[in-house]
């Protein structure tokens, strides 16, 4: 008996170093908000909106002041993300329609598939609006691939585009669920397909009224981009889609809790049609934007709740983020202007989405990784685009020559270990137009285009000369220095120029 005991003590003991070994690869927790702005969170100042639980993450985590999406639109700053490499050097990575193929190529190298080689189970749970299926987009009907499961995700639960875009249905895997057969569906986005009212012909069969765009086939009450016909059975609830979502991250985490493993929860809030659950319509005083924002808290919460009930907490990095800047009324007239009651969306900073000014990119950012994080603020200049690199050397992961060609490892910044990170920060707007921060400098390339988007209301930073601004003393970049210091402009330029024409070779 004592022999026996004493074996089993001793393969215990042979087997506890690759066990602690598994367990040092932390879970990682990607929460990428939709049009979350700068100034949207109380943790950065917000007062009109409270966000508890992501303030709370903010005083246990490292919180960024100088965090950057790579562009200012949705399409492009997930593609960047996901591949390490700047959307705009590929054609075709603009605001996809909801029925494009898959954007990223399946031999390319992606941060899920980095985590996957380093024995991570990979999830993406939310929206995704990178295409999916082969050219000429997907059979809806059938199997939807490639997609997700093709670039390193294990596991996916979709909005296969944007909240206002068809089709309106879920995809998990490579199928719509919940899809019946004698009810195939039809998406175009061309002309209308079946005998769906719209809303520009029934404004009458709507619950909430577009204000711009977003006219056409109605699901749910409301009127979206693009026509659908058929999949009635499929197709979603707006005001439960928060709740399904979480579920579903929620479940993914349970049965991933052995670990390690990676989430992407691409939440919905808080992009238009706002359509919160109940529990928060009307709760913030702000309308359904700032209900979202509620709403969006409250899934942030659930899965720190999931984590703490599973003792998965310590050994868990969790980053809260956003895909660009804020937009108040963007399609809907759901009374987010009218509602603002002083709230700054974007805080400090001008512009928003779709913008070259700094709201365009500039985001919340925060790193909470308790015994490993410590807790602070950070102005450090990051990138979403680094995590790619970053994510690669926390995991051990060796990278080839020319993959993900865009992104640095900047590990230490984002773990609070080094003050400093990249040289420069390159901004990608919707017309085009780059940018580039080096130090407290910003240079806006010249460019052509209206200087206000009449629909959003948003300045777009777009002129015919060059601008430079001194963001230290000059957050809200009003005043153009580029005729006062030409040979930092010049530089800047240069150093533009110089990424531009850098080849992505992957």
């Amino acid at each position: 008996m004592k022999t026996k005991f004493f074996f089993l003590l001793i393969s215990a003991c042979l087997l506890r170093p690759s066990v602690m070994l598994a367990q040092k690869k932390p879970n990682i927790i990607l929460i990428y908000a939709d049009d979350l702005g700068y100034g949207d969170i109380s943790a950065n100042g917000a007062t009109k909106v409270r966000t508890p639980n992501i303030d709370q993450i903010a005083k246990e985590g490292l919180r960024f002041t100088n965090a950057h999406a790579s562009s200012s639109t949705c399409t492009p700053s997930r593609y960047s993300l996901l591949t390490g490499a700047y959307a705009w050097r590929k054609s075709g990575t603009g605001i996809a329609p909801g029925d494009a193929a898959l954007l990223i190529p399946t031999d390319r190298i992606t941060m899920p598939g980095i985590l996957q080689k380093a024995g991570y189970k990979t999830g993406v749970i939310g929206k995704w609006h990178l295409g999916l299926g082969p050219k000429g987009g997907p059979n809806w009907n059938g199997d939807i691939k490639p997609g997700p499961l093709e670039i390193g995700f294990t596991y996916s639960f979709l909005l296969p585009a944007t909240g206002d875009r068809v089709p309106c249905v879920y995809v998990e895997n490579h199928r719509i669920i919940n899809l019946d057969p004698a009810d195939p569906i039809q998406v175009s986005y061309t002309g209308p397909v079946g005998n769906e009212p719209t809303g520009k012909d029934h404004p009458e069969l709507l619950k909430m009224t577009y204000s711009h765009g977003h006219d056409q086939t109605i699901i749910n009450g409301v009127s979206r981009i693009g026509y659908m016909s058929g999949g009635k059975s499929a197709r979603w609830v707006d005001e439960e889609m928060a709740d399904v979502l979480t579920g579903k991250v929620n479940q993914f985490i349970e049965a991933s809790k052995n670990g390690p493993f990676f989430v992407y929860f691409s939440t919905h809030d808080i992009h238009v049609p706002r359509m919160p659950h109940s529990r928060f319509a009307g709760k913030s005083g702000m309308g359904p934007r700032g209900d979202a924002i509620l709403q969006l808290d409250w899934c942030v919460g659930e899965v720190m709740k999931t984590l703490d009930r599973l003792g998965l907490s310590d050994n868990t990095m969790v980053i809260v983020s956003s895909d660009n800047g804020p937009v108040v009324d963007d399609g809907y007239k759901d009374q987010a202007v009218e509602k603002l009651n002083g709230h700054k969306p974007a805080g400090p900073l001008r512009g928003g989405k779709y913008s070259a000014f700094d709201a365009g990119t500039r985001v919340p950012f925060i790193v909470r990784w308790p015994k490993t994080v410590k807790p602070g603020i950070s102005d450090a200049l990051i990138s979403q685009v680094d995590l790619a690199a970053s994510f690669a050397a926390l995991v051990g992961q060796p990278l080839a020559k020319g993959e993900v060609p865009d992104s640095f490892n900047t590990l230490n910044t984002f773990l609070g270990k080094a003050k400093t990170s990249r040289e420069y920060v390159i901004e990608h707007a919707i017309n085009g137009t780059l940018s580039l921060i080096r130090g407290t400098w910003k240079y806006i390339e010249p460019s052509n285009g209206p200087v206000l988007n009449k629909d959003t209301n948003i300045e777009t930073g777009y002129a015919p000369m060059p601008q430079l601004y001194d963001l230290k003393t000059d957050l809200g970049e009003t005043k153009n220095l580029a005729e006062k210091y030409p040979q930092i402009t010049t530089e800047l330029a240069a150093l533009l120029k110089s990424v531009r024409e850098k080849q992505d070779t992957n």
